[in-house]
């Protein structure tokens, strides 16, 4: 059964300081991969995770989640995908953010902040975006393939 969160609460866990293991190194997926890293708040009493999926087919479509207690979305970006309707009925255009909605969960999205996401056509500059914006203070090193 999903955990559910009250607002503030997850409010919270979003704003909250996030560490990656110290000297942790990734390799950014190739299309058809992803990506689990796993996060400590700086106490080391919540664990979160940020998941990078390029399983699409579709080159440049990638999916970026922030969760925490298992699989709750804090946070998750939808780069190159299809427009997303809101529980209201109105339309957000791709790219967009989706962020955690008392009993909603993850199904609102909103357009992307301003000065947020620095280049959306390079996908690991996205990641490190994402990390920043997921508050990720001790961000792992993410290599990547010349053809990723």
């Amino acid at each position: 059964m999903a955990e559910y969160l009250s607002q503030s609460e997850a409010n919270a866990l979003l704003e909250m300081e996030k560490h990656a293991e110290a000297g942790a190194s990734y390799r950014f997926p190739a299309k058809g991969e992803r990506l689990s890293i796993p996060l400590l708040s700086a106490d080391e009493k919540e664990n979160f995770h940020v998941d990078v999926n390029r399983r699409s087919i579709a080159l440049y479509k990638c999916t970026f989640n922030g969760r925490t207690r298992g699989n709750v979305i804090l946070a998750r970006l939808d780069l190159n995908g299809s427009p997303h309707r809101n529980p209201d009925g109105e339309e957000i255009d791709c790219p967009h953010l989706h962020l955690y909605r008392e009993g909603h969960g993850d199904k609102w999205a909103y357009s992307l902040p301003d000065g947020v996401f620095s280049d959306l056509a390079n996908l690991k500059a996205v990641c490190q975006d994402f990390l920043t914006y997921f508050r990720v203070v001790s961000q792992p090193q993410i290599t990547s393939d010349l053809l990723t």
